[in-house]
């Protein structure tokens, strides 16, 4: 069995494995390389200090502009929606063909100006580049490991480090093009490399830039006068073995393996445990109960029930706000269906990284066309909890959910054009997934709904009574709330590891690759959520308490709450936000991911637990 899932997680994580996604392009000597750039970000360096990312041709950076104008590429739109903006450049690259000290422009910058770049130098922006689909990178070795890698990162747009005081700004790139030669003639990209340095390339006397000044002399931007410098670059070509399939290798690095390898065993000890845990349970305890209360005679009057058996009348009963339940439930499982769809693709290398946004892409689409699973069981558990009022309840279960997520994204996207962010979601996205959701997912819903209504309620084993008894004083751990800070614990517990790499690669502008552990933890959380689930709703139940629908719910989603605040510790303790939009960007998607996590995890806790119950008072009889 470990050797099936360590052979499951390497394979997923192994760059190898990702189909290339783009086909091969032939290069001839003397041929032209085109150079396109995209946004700049903020570098997760030791600390990330800025969520905003800026357009490259953003007039204040004054970069170099090539003749006509920038021309922009198509995205996809999971491109357009991770903050890509991917346009042309003046960079003129021939295949083969070195330079020396190429000068891009010269450029102008005014004090006002000076003062921003400055301070985006010091939040450690970078600069990215793509050459044939390749982002750049930077060629570095990994201190734990000791294995070398292409970091995509970006490159730096300035030093902060030499001298925080004067921040020294990047205006000379050496280009690295790393290339695989496929016959006599023709020649295949498979590396881009950048490293950027500052060098004061205007000499007085000297007509044109000199590159070679001493490294001492930097470019410092005035703040309190115009500045004039060039932009230059050097190209170099270098022959590589690694052939064209295999070129993502470089960049598809793993950082801390062990790490994860901790993390996944981690995990598969604590629901082990906790499988093992219900399994005695519903073994020595409930079947025991089962075989006594079985045991004896019907008509015998003085028999006297106990515990779970106590409430057989009460524990179907309607809940409070049966609607909202469903609801939930209804889009919590639809959640669930796109994520392992999703991380399924992704495992078998469908997802490729030459294809980029593909993965934001692909959720968006798995999104819009599940939507009839939302509808589906939100009906049948509407009319399973006893819910009658169905048109209210097929308007929200296919509205509610995308109207929250689409105002809070909204709202975030008001902050990021009022900051100028180039990660500003376009209007005509904004339409484009709009039309989805109204043109094929709510359609999808609503026939999803009228078939889960065609099907019925889901058969309870037990009758209900028509007077509901009188509920006794609860344990206080037993509580709704501290039920699902409790039973939030584990399933947290089980994921906190992976979390730390995917809040990296979220908000460090870092690509995550290891989908092969990230399906394992999320397999291992999923069932370690409905195994929490069913044991807090056993000893409810034995606690004679009978109200334990939202109950099963919110235990399932209690994870949620120690993810925000995994979150917050992330944001003291690994980001210096400086400006209040970042602030409010970050927690705004911090708190929309926990939202998701609430409604996933609550949607498997509940119907772990419903059909868990079903299966209990299915066992007795009852008179």
């Amino acid at each position: 069995m470990l050797r099936a899932l360590a052979a499951l997680a390497v394979a997923a994580s192994a760059s190898a494995f990702y189909l290339p996604g783009t086909a091969p392009r032939d290069y001839v000597a003397g041929e032209r390389v085109d150079v396109f750039v995209n946004t700049l970000t903020p570098m997760l360096n030791s600390k990330l200090k800025s969520l905003i990312s800026h357009d490259y041709y953003d007039e204040r950076f004054h970069f170099c502009q090539p003749e006509g104008g920038p021309v922009r590429q198509p995205e996809s739109l999971g491109s357009i929606l991770f903050g890509d903006r991917i346009l042309s450049s003046p960079y003129e690259l021939a295949m083969m063909a070195n330079a020396t000290c190429e000068t891009l422009c010269r450029a102008r910058v005014p004090r006002d100006d000076a003062k921003f770049i400055n301070d985006r130098i010091k939040e450690d922006y970078g600069l990215n580049f793509i050459v044939d689909g390749l982002p750049s990178s930077e060629m570095k070795r990994d201190a734990k490991t000791g294995e070398i890698f292409l970091d995509a990162q970006g490159f730096s747009l300035g030093d902060a480090l030499s001298d925080p005081a004067r921040p020294a700004l990047n205006n000379h790139y050496d280009i690295w093009v790393q290339y695989h030669k496929r016959d006599a003639a023709h020649f295949r990209v498979v590396g881009l490399l950048v490293y950027p340095r500052s060098v004061n390339s205007m000499v007085p006397g000297e007509a044109g830039a000199n590159c070679f000044v001493g490294d001492d002399d930097k470019l410092y931007l005035s703040e309190t006068a115009d500045n004039e410098f060039y932009y230059t670059y050097s190209v170099s070509f270098i022959e590589s073995d690694v052939p064209w399939g295999l070129r993502w290798d470089m960049y598809l690095h793993v950082f801390d393996p062990k790490i994860h390898w901790f993390s996944l065993i981690n995990s598969l000890v604590i629901s082990g445990f906790l499988v093992f845990m219900v399994a005695m349970i519903l073994y020595r305890t409930v079947s025991k109960d089962i075989h006594r209360y079985n045991a004896i005679d019907l008509a015998d009057d003085v028999r006297e029930d106990w515990g779970w058996k106590l409430v057989h009348g009460e524990v179907f009963r309607s809940p409070t706000r049966p609607m909202l339940l469903s609801v939930f439930v209804g889009n919590g499982v639809h959640l669930v269906s796109m994520v392992v769809v999703t991380l399924v693709f992704a495992l078998f290398g469908m997802l490729s990284p030459s294809n980029r946004g593909s993965l934001a892409t692909v959720l968006l689409i798995c999104w819009t066309l599940f939507g009839g699973v939302s509808g589906y069981v939100s009906a049948r558990t509407y009319m399973s909890l006893g819910g009658e009022n169905w048109k209210p309840n097929l308007a929200l279960t296919a509205a509610l959910f995308p109207t929250v997520v689409f105002s809070l994204i909204g709202l975030l996207n008001l902050f990021l054009i009022g900051s100028g962010a180039s990660g500003a979601v376009p209007f005509g996205t904004i339409l484009a997934i709009l039309l989805l959701w109204f043109l094929i997912s709510v359609p999808l819903s609503v026939a999803g709904y009228f078939y889960g209504m065609k099907h019925g309620a889901v058969s309870h084993p037990v009758r209900v009574t028509s007077i509901p008894r009188q509920i006794p004083p609860a344990p206080s751990y037993l509580g709704p709330l501290p039920a699902a800070l409790l039973g939030g614990i584990l399933p947290f517990g089980a994921a906190f590891v992976e979390l730390y790499f995917v809040l990296s690669s979220i908000f460090g502008n870092r690509a995550y690759y290891a989908f092969g552990f990230l399906f394992l933890t999320f397999a291992v959380v999923a069932l370690t959520t409905a195994t929490v689930t069913v044991l807090f709703t056993y000893f409810v139940l034995c606690a004679e308490e009978y109200r334990w629908h939202w109950r099963a719910f919110l235990i399932g989603g209690g994870s949620a709450f120690w993810m925000f605040a995994y979150g917050v510790w992330y944001w003291a303790s690994r980001l210096s936000l400086d400006s209040f939009t970042s602030v409010v960007l970050y927690f705004g998607y911090l708190f929309l991911f926990s939202v998701l996590d609430f409604l996933v995890g609550g949607a498997i806790g509940f119907v772990a637990a419903y059909f868990a119950i079903r299966r209990l008072y299915a066992s007795i009889r009852v008179d």
